[in-house]
C-alpha cells in the first residue's frame, strides 16, 4: 500500500514535466562585427555656431566630434513607439551610432524640448567617398 502511495505520488509530480516548452519573444540579433573596419574621431577646428531665434550658442570646439567609419551602417531597426507622455514631448527616432569599433543601436524615446520653438535635427550619417561619416543631433 505505501509503495502505490508513493509510486501515485511520483507519477503525480512527473506528469507535469510532459507538458509544451514554454514560448519566449525573441528579437533580431545584432549586426556582425564588421570584418576591417577603420575609424577616426576628427574633431573640429573651429567652434560651432548653433542658432535658434531665442538664443544663439557657441559650442566650444573641443566638444564638436565626428566619426568616420568604412563600413555602412545597418538599417534602422523598427521599433514600437511608446504612449505621449503629454502633447509637449517629441519622439526622437533611434539610431546606429559608432562605439568600441563596432555600430550600437540607439533606442528611440520621448524627450521634452529645451524650450518651446526647438526644432530635433537627428543625428545622421553621411557617405563621403569610401567612408561613412557620423553627424550628432542636436536641438534647434
Amino acid at each position: 500500500m505505501v509503495a502505490l502511495a508513493v509510486g501515485g505520488t511520483l507519477s503525480f509530480f512527473f506528469s507535469g514535466c510532459a507538458s509544451d516548452p514554454v514560448s519566449h519573444v525573441v528579437s533580431a540579433p545584432p549586426p556582425a562585427r564588421p570584418a576591417a573596419v577603420q575609424s577616426t574621431t576628427t574633431v573640429t577646428s573651429t567652434p560651432a555656431l548653433v542658432v535658434n531665434p531665442a538664443v544663439a550658442t557657441v559650442i566650444p570646439a573641443s566638444t564638436v566630434s565626428t566619426v568616420t567609419v568604412t563600413q555602412a551602417p545597418p538599417a534602422a531597426q523598427p521599433e514600437v513607439v511608446l504612449a505621449q507622455p503629454s502633447p509637449e514631448y517629441v519622439w526622437l527616432k533611434g539610431y546606429w551610432t559608432w562605439r568600441d569599433n563596432q555600430y550600437e543601436w540607439m533606442a528611440g524615446h520621448w524627450q521634452l524640448p529645451p524650450n518651446a520653438g526647438a526644432v530635433w535635427m537627428a543625428p545622421r550619417w553621411e557617405q563621403e567617398g569610401n567612408a561613412y561619416r557620423f553627424y550628432e543631433g542636436y536641438w534647434n
